[in-house]
This record gives C-alpha cells, structure tokens and sequence, in this order.
C-alpha cells in the first residue's frame, strides 16, 4: 500500500482504516503517517480556502499495524477567517494520537517581514542514497528517499546532534501536498540516535509544525531538511528543524520532544 493509498481510505471517509506492519517503526505506525491521516481528516470538515498555518501533534499510545482503527474529529471552532479542529486516531477503545491544527485564509496586513533563511544543503546527491536495510533500518524506509549530508547515522557515537538532507517519497504521488510534507518531515530519525554509544530507542512524545505560504511543489520534488538539537538532558531533548524546497525557500518550521532511552 503506497501512501495516497492510505490517505485515499481517509478522503473516502471510511469508517474503519488499517496500514500495513511495512508503514512501521518498530511495533507502531511512525509518526509521519499518524499526522498524515490525521491532517487529511482534518481537511474534509475544513473550508477549502483555508490553509494550514500549524498543526501540533501527540503520540499518546502505539498505533499498530493491521488492526482497524478509526478518527474522530471536533471542528472547535470556525470564525471569520481561522478555524481550529481537533482530531483523534481511537485504536481498541484507546487514543493513540492527537492532534490540533489551526487553518486560516489570507488577510490584508501592513506588518510585511520577509523570511531570511537560507538552505544550506548542496544539491541533492542521488548517487549517495541512505538504502533500505531489511532488519536495520525501520520498515517506512523502503518507501522513502534521503539524502544525507550532515549527521550520521544512528548508534554511531557521533558528537553532536544535527543531521540535515533531502528526502522525497519513492513512489511518486499524485501531487505533493502538506501530508506528503508532514510524513516526509517525521521521517527523519530523532538527531540525537546518531550520539547513542549503543542500539537503543527513542520514542517523539509531541511534535509542533508551523507552514510557510508556498507555491504548489513538483509532485517527485525533493523537499530539504535541517534539524539540530536545542537541549538535551534527564532522558529528553527537544530539536528543532527547518524544511526546504529545491529553490531554498523555506516551507516550514518543525519541532519536537523526544524521550531518549539510551
């Protein structure tokens, strides 16, 4: 099952949706799809004019692979020009993940500040591709694509936390969409797996994405990231990172706090 494949069960408003263990990492779905799902939920009870401008997302419980789950939505509240809706995978009577997002529509405004970030990846290298390892490297990365220019690898006893690259989905969708962002961006191991000494896990216990008004994205484009560890200390960090299209503008604005169990 590709991944317009899951969010076509959800566009479909289906009651019951599943995903294969080849979506996993480790026993649970990883993230990236949960807010996926989720965020194309949230779209079918939202004004079509109304964009993205954040989502924040809890991972409260595993959600696992071939067994029926279902999402239930709340549209908190729909004024002139934002709405807020909250949404919620329930998995045998239980939440495995929450979400918030807040989507608005453009407004007239004097206050005008032009975002000065700059990529600092070269371009992407398609010869030096981060490979699928059955056993080794988690399940979801035989969907995707990476392109590794700063970090190392995880268990690697690297001496800092940044790890920057370019990623993009294997099997091109139909368009490149905010889902297709938010999956590609979580699908970055947490930066700080490359400084365990040992194999170990991590766990992303909430995660907070901020969008950037963008022009629609090639449906194969490679969307760059750049993330670096802020804090690390007592078994959590907190990391922040940076997502890029092609040209180098800036698409979006990532954060996360990951417990650490190394």
């Amino acid at each position: 099952m590709h991944f317009d494949q899951l969010l076509d069960q959800v566009n479909s408003r289906l009651t019951q949706l599943t995903f294969p263990a080849n979506w996993c990492q480790g026993r649970t779905a990883f993230g990236g799809i949960s807010a996926a799902m989720l965020y194309t939920a949230m779209r079918t009870v939202s004004n079509d004019e109304r964009t993205l401008l954040s989502l924040s997302t809890n991972f409260v419980g595993p959600l696992i692979a071939d067994v029926p789950f279902n999402i239930e939505l709340s549209l908190l509240r729909e004024g002139k020009s934002a709405s807020q809706i909250e949404a919620r995978i329930i998995q045998d009577e239980k939440v495995a993940v929450i979400a918030l997002a807040c989507f608005a529509i453009k407004r007239d405004s004097n206050v005008i500040v032009e975002n000065k970030a700059t990529c600092p990846l070269e371009p992407v290298n398609e010869e030096n591709l981060t490979p699928y390892i059955e056993g080794v490297t988690p399940q979801f990365f035989q969907h995707m694509s990476f392109n590794i220019q700063k970090g190392a690898m995880p268990f690697s006893n690297a001496s800092n936390g940044e790890l920057a690259g370019w990623m993009r989905l294997k099997e091109t969708p139909r368009d490149l969409t905010v889902a297709h962002i938010l999956a590609l961006t979580d699908a970055w191991p947490p930066a700080q797996l490359q400084m365990y000494a040992n194999v170990a896990p991590a766990s992303s216990m909430s995660w907070y994405i901020e969008f950037l008004p963008h022009q629609p994205l090639a449906a194969d484009a490679w969307l760059g990231f750049d993330a670096f560890t802020h804090h690390s200390r007592d078994g959590y960090a907190c990391e922040e990172a940076n997502i890029y299209n092609q040209a180098g503008e800036l698409l979006a604005m990532s954060r996360q706090t990951v417990a650490l169990f190394d």
